[in-house]
């Protein structure tokens, strides 16, 4: 994995992207320390996926199902 400074990303951010898309990670440093990286879109979508499952979907899939049953009494009276 290649490390750069800030000021050299800046001056070859293309050369960077395109050593991404072949698969090869940069990162990026300021004052010495990691800041941010470039990485292959694969990579970030491993990490972070697109498709998340929403509740109802997770109730779907839950073991043996869930029956809900409606209620036919009417509501109680309350006083306002």
């Amino acid at each position: 994995m290649k490390t750069v400074q800030v000021r050299e990303a800046k001056a070859s951010l293309s050369a960077l992207i395109e050593a991404a898309e072949a698969g090869s990670p940069t990162v990026i440093t300021r004052h010495g320390k990691p800041a941010a990286a470039i990485v292959p879109v694969a990579d970030i979508e491993r990490l972070y996926p697109n498709e998340r499952p929403n509740f109802g979907a997770f109730l779907l899939r839950f073991p043996g199902g869930i029956d809900f049953e409606r209620r036919t009494d009417r509501m109680r009276d309350i006083d306002l």
